[in-house]
């Protein structure tokens, strides 16, 4: 009897610990990855998330576009480290990417940037991988970590000042998901949520005059949180303006 209730007792702690390993999400997952066309080798100011210029250049441009990690808009800033796995032509740590755009290819995760697919492979390999189009791939998720930079807010170019504010955040760091943001209404003492316009780009008609301060719900390492940026964008702000906070993300 001793002996079974033991043996219960260790089938039970394995199925309660099964779903916070999984849940961690610190391994690598099959899948495929292709490339997009880019006169520069480098990212689209387009992108889907609404990073612009930022989209373009960040990470030494290492980004791609992906289609099920999109998740509405809230995959967007997120890093993954990607690699093929053809052991003749692919280098064993493969690239570390940013998502700053949809894309949906031949039943791929990753649509990479001509830069980011090229470092997947081994010296002297790169057209060998390129000839492949589409290549079996193994990612996982990664902190992004950008040396000397703090979360920006940026002001949007769609923006018109004072009836329209649109922003986007900038150098989100670690595993970190904005889920949502709020801008503090001083004449009626509370938040107001603002609406996600798309991508990773909030907005909101008639904005508060003043200082503006934002609060972002994020969800990373130390779960769900509520982040506060007071008086972050100036009373007279400009539109493609980026304006850093004093928030570090993890």
């Amino acid at each position: 009897m001793g002996f079974s209730l033991k043996l219960q007792y260790c089938l039970v702690s394995v199925m309660v610990l099964l779903p916070a390993v999984c849940y961690s999400q610190d391994y690598f997952v099959k899948s495929r990855a292709t490339y997009y066309g880019s006169p520069d080798c480098l990212g689209t100011p387009s992108g889907a998330c609404g990073f612009g210029e930022y989209g373009r250049s960040v990470n030494d441009a290492n980004v791609a576009g992906v289609s099920r990690l999109y998740k509405n808009g809230t995959g967007c800033g997120a890093c993954y480290q990607v690699r093929c796995t053809n052991p003749q032509i692919c280098a064993d740590n493969g690239v570390n990417i940013v998502v700053t755009d949809y894309g949906e290819g031949d039943n791929t995760d990753f649509i990479l940037s001509p830069r980011a697919y090229a470092r997947m492979a081994r010296p002297d390999t790169g057209a060998h991988l390129f000839a492949y189009g589409v290549v079996d791939v193994e990612y996982q998720r990664i902190p992004c970590q950008y040396s000397g930079y703090k979360t920006q807010v940026k002001v949007h170019e769609h923006s018109k000042y004072p009836n329209y504010l649109a922003i986007v955040v900038l150098y989100q760091a670690g595993k970190s998901e904005i889920l949502s943001v709020d801008i503090w209404q001083e004449d009626c003492k509370e938040w107001i949520g603002m609406r996600r316009a798309f991508g990773t780009v909030f907005d909101m008609a008639n904005p508060p005059s003043g200082d503006i301060s934002l609060r972002f719900q994020v969800r990373g390492s130390a779960g769900l949180t509520w982040v506060q940026a007071p008086n972050v964008i100036p009373k007279y702000w400009k539109a493609g303006v980026a304006y850093e906070t004093d928030i570090q993300l993890y």
